[in-house]
């Protein structure tokens, strides 16, 4: 076990998987000599050379192109998008290539390729630098959708993102880059693509979420505990697929629910989340299901990032709202 920050955790993830497989290739802009805009890559240029590790234009949309290219002849290429909010490009090559490479193909071919992005706010960043826009994929049949929360999650994901056969979204917190450590493992591991995590357990109502937020619940469910309500957390670490069995679950044995997301609160994750509790649960629920999300807006500039981000208030209003039905 080694204390590892998330970028520390990546980092390991993509030394590891590049000695395991030579056809793992990196490629994105600044991701080789500087070791990337956060520095994920760093070191990867130095011991596996140009070929491996290979910095691009300032192209989103040939950076995934490229991809879809070497994915068909044979490689596993890791893609990164320096920022989410940079992704928009790139995504006619993704809806109308990467996620149905196999479908197109009948099954001849598949697109073994991880496109990473730093995803969401909390670093008082520029605009088009905080969007937490994952909710866009899920709307494109083929491609997988991948966040973690933890630095242990986000090294055992990105190598089950590599070995994957199929395209993987795979969205990283930029406020949880360097803000969390824990003990991560050493030895070679993965965490499953689609089965989430439960990170609190609890009996009163449950708060579902993923990515940075997760943090945010736990804050949340700490203070509740001193108001005599028991809150548990479910992380769901994967949005595409999703794991609904994990959810129903916990609503069975809470009867409340409170989805936590950072995107924003209009056609987001949360939405199919709780339009399948309704459809599929609604006799375990004994209170309506509350949604806690950013705004309908264009991500604010950073005077006013605090105002839009779900906070532990905003989670603890929620769940009394919930627990007072």
């Amino acid at each position: 076990m080694t204390t590892m920050t998330m970028v520390q955790a990546l980092n390991a993830a993509l030394r590891a998987e590049m000695k395991r497989d030579k056809n793992v290739i990196l490629l994105g802009e600044d991701v080789g000599k500087d070791g990337g805009v956060f520095r994920v890559t760093e070191g990867l240029w130095q011991e596996f050379g140009d070929d491996r590790v290979i910095d691009t234009p300032l192209s989103e949309s040939g950076i995934v192109g490229t991809s879809v290219g070497l994915a068909l002849a044979g490689f596993k290429p890791v893609a990164e998008i320096q920022f989410m909010g940079f992704d928009y490009p790139a995504f006619d090559q993704i809806i109308s290539h990467v996620s149905r490479i196999r479908n197109r193909s009948r099954g001849r071919y598949t697109c073994p390729l991880v496109v990473r992005m730093p995803s969401g706010g909390g670093i008082k960043a520029l605009e088009h630098h905080s969007e937490s826009t994952e909710a866009l994929y899920l709307q494109v049949p083929g491609v997988k959708v991948v966040m973690p929360a933890t630095p242990s999650d986000a090294k055992g994901l990105l190598a089950a993102a590599i070995r994957d056969p199929d395209p993987v979204i795979f969205c990283e917190p930029k406020k949880l880059y360097r803000s969390i450590k824990e003990d991560v493992r050493d030895d070679d591991y993965i965490v499953p693509i689609g089965k989430a995590r439960l990170a609190r357990e609890g009996k009163d109502v449950s708060l579902i979420t993923w990515g940075a937020m997760v943090h945010v619940c736990l804050e949340a469910a700490e203070k509740l505990q001193q108001q005599n309500v028991n809150a548990e957390v479910i992380d769901l670490r994967t949005l595409s697929p999703f794991d609904f069995e994990a959810i129903v679950m916990s609503v069975r044995k809470t009867n409340r629910a409170v989805i936590v997301q950072e995107g924003q609160r209009s056609c987001g994750v949360g939405a199919e989340i709780a339009a399948l509790l309704a459809e599929k649960n609604i006799a375990d629920l004994a209170a309506p299901i509350v949604r806690v999300a950013g705004w309908d807006i264009i991500y604010p500039l950073a005077k006013l990032e605090n105002y839009y981000l779900p906070d532990a208030t905003r989670v603890m209003k929620a769940v009394a709202k919930v627990m007072g039905w």
